[in-house]
């Protein structure tokens, strides 16, 4: 009778086993029903791991919380015989048995629990020893044939169910990894057709004659955050933000790292302030022309994945690589654009600068036909009545002029070079501060000096402006001005330089004032009058004039003494102001003649 309740309980406990799932739950299972089937002090689990130690997985009727640690190395223990041998094994007294390998840190364990006579059975899948099942008592004993059969018996079956719960965990792990694959692929079309809606879009707003401008919203929306268009120069243009998602306008700062890395790898760069936005940037190349960048910023904590929830891996700053190709390919469409307003722009400035000439050639006076073309660009000719020239060492003026024509658009002018000078025409209420307004805007697009010397047009004879401005700008690099606005007005005094109209003026007052010094260089091969200017601009000082010419004291006396011979002897008290006036114009007469 014990025989039969032992196998029916064996064939219930096993059929039960075959409907657990879990791993852990078939393991905990399997050590439960043994213990009870065994009647033993306790049982336990132990499977062979990759490294080939027999670790505990799951015990039953255990005192110790460290005895689930219990790990024995290859070949050692009873687990070590049982497998080795594929069959049952035992000891009536573990910590006395010779006849097996005994592990010191499983040894202490045994003495903490009190093990004592124990009993191992193998778990065999399909010929191979996965594991195996103890049961132990903690009093010495001998296992009887009867009792290793069973547990033996129930082994079997806990392999097989063992091996159905791997089968299950393996079949539910590859489900997991197939859904994941699912879902990444779903996430990439997702992403890839967004990608297309979004390049459809801009395409779409290009052909419908979009600006830069909209092309930057229209990013900003689809992407999050804000896009920037900056210039060649690193200059932000514009900044547009997106409605539901708005980040602040970065500063060229924040950008001038990873602007300088996209400029010179050509692929998108991203970088974080100290605020924790991202910035990713991409240059604008149309062959090898740098045309400037674009510019996405995002916060970090923010981003989203293509699903719309929020993703983790974007605190790490790793935008998505599908939004990054997206900003690069939105660069091809801005430089389509930034290439057509160039076209546009540089057509508008030939034509300015066309129209300039004509009436700086055509004055004094108008003709119907240049009035014509002017009002066709919305320019009422008879208005402008000022011309400006500028000049900077910074750049040649054909690029000069280049900045002239955005002025010229504001003020409805005209703008070019002429004559080898940067020139503006436009209308003013007030010269002066026209001047210094061009100025200021000037330096700043510089970042250096400028010099812009204005003329009020008279009659329609721009040319006579033109001609009075320039020479009055090369009074003014004479004198050392090189960085201001101003009209020729201001230097009034020194009218009889470039006022064409009064040179013959000039040429008396110099020739009355230091005329016979000049003929006595021009004749004897001397150089009185540069020793003159010298003398009068160290007040007269004998020996710091000498020390600035590099000779003699006694040499400068004689070429003094000469003066006198020259100019008579009463030279330093007589006409001593205009002597110096005589000197000082025909000094900047030689400069300005010698000036482009």
């Amino acid at each position: 009778m014990r025989r039969q309740r032992e196998l029916t309980s064996l064939y219930a406990t096993a059929k039960s086993l075959t409907a657990l799932g879990e791993l852990d739950e078939v393991l905990q299972s399997i050590v439960h029903h043994a213990h009870d089937l065994i009647s033993t002090d306790f049982t336990y689990l132990s499977l062979v791991g990759a490294d080939g130690k027999l670790s505990a997985r799951a015990a039953e009727g255990t005192i110790s919380a460290s005895f689930l640690a219990a790990c024995i190395p290859p070949g050692t223990g009873l687990g070590g015989k049982v497998l080795a041998s594929q069959s049952p094994h035992w000891v009536c007294n573990y910590a006395a048995a010779t006849l097996i390998e005994h592990d010191p840190d499983f040894d202490r364990l045994v003495g903490t629990e009190g093990l004592v006579a124990l009993l191992g059975v193998p778990l065999v899948i399909r010929g191979e020893a996965v594991g195996a099942l103890f049961a132990g008592d903690r009093c010495e004993r001998s296992f009887q044939a009867d009792e290793i059969a069973l547990l033996s018996a129930f082994a079997h079956h806990a392999a097989i169910a063992l091996d159905n719960a791997r089968l299950y965990q393996a079949s539910r792990t590859a489900l997991q990894e197939l859904q994941g694959a699912y879902r990444r692929i779903e996430e990439h079309m997702a992403a890839v057709q967004r990608a297309q809606d979004i390049h459809e879009a801009l395409t779409g707003a290009v052909l419908g004659g979009g600006t830069p401008g909209d092309v930057a919203q229209l990013l900003a929306d689809q992407l999050g955050g804000c896009v920037t268009l900056l210039d060649r120069t690193g200059a932000v243009l514009m900044g547009r933000e997106a409605a539901s998602d708005p980040c602040p306008v970065p500063s060229e700062s924040d950008l001038a790292d990873a602007l300088g890395t996209a400029h010179r790898s050509g692929r998108c760069t991203t970088s974080v302030d100290e605020a924790g936005i991202a910035h990713s940037v991409a240059a604008i190349q149309a062959g090898d022309r740098y045309l400037g960048a674009l510019t996405w910023s995002w916060h970090r904590d923010r981003a989203q994945n293509r699903n719309g929830s929020r993703e983790a891996a974007a605190d790490q700053g790793a935008p998505d690589d599908t939004d990054l190709r997206t900003l690069e390919r939105a660069t091809h469409i801005m430089g389509l654009l930034i290439l057509k307003e160039q076209a546009v722009a540089d057509a508008g400035e030939r034509l300015s600068g066309e129209l300039l000439t004509e009436l700086m050639v055509g004055s004094p006076g108008i003709s119907a036909a240049q009035r014509a073309r002017t009002r066709a660009r919305n320019i009422d000719a008879d208005r402008l009545d000022l011309v400006l020239v500028a000049d900077s060492a910074l750049c040649p003026p054909a690029e000069l002029a280049r900045h002239l024509h955005d002025m010229a658009r504001d003020r409805q002018g005209l703008a070019g070079e002429h004559l080898g000078k940067a020139t503006l025409v436009v209308h003013s209420a007030d010269d002066d501060r026209t001047a210094e307004e061009v100025h200021r805007r000037l330096r700043r697009t510089l970042g250096g000096p400028v010099a812009v010397v204005g003329e009020r047009v008279v009659n329609h004879d721009w040319a006579r402006a033109h001609s009075l401005a320039g020479r009055c700008g090369a009074v003014m690099r004479a004198l050392g001005h090189t960085d201001l606005g101003a009209t020729t007005g201001r230097y009034a005094l020194y009218s009889l330089l470039f006022d064409t109209e009064r040179v013959h003026e000039l040429d008396r007052f110099i020739s009355g004032s230091i005329g016979p010094l000049l003929d006595h260089d021009r004749r004897r091969g001397t150089e009185l009058v540069d020793t003159l200017s010298a003398y009068y601009v160290h007040r007269t000082n004998v020996a710091a004039t000498a020390r600035a010419l590099y000779i003699h004291v006694n040499t400068l006396l004689k070429r003094l003494d000469r003066v006198g011979h020259v100019l008579g002897a009463d030279w330093r008290h007589g006409n001593d102001l205009e002597l110096q006036l005589g000197l000082r114009l025909h000094q900047l007469k030689t400069l300005t003649a010698a000036s482009p």
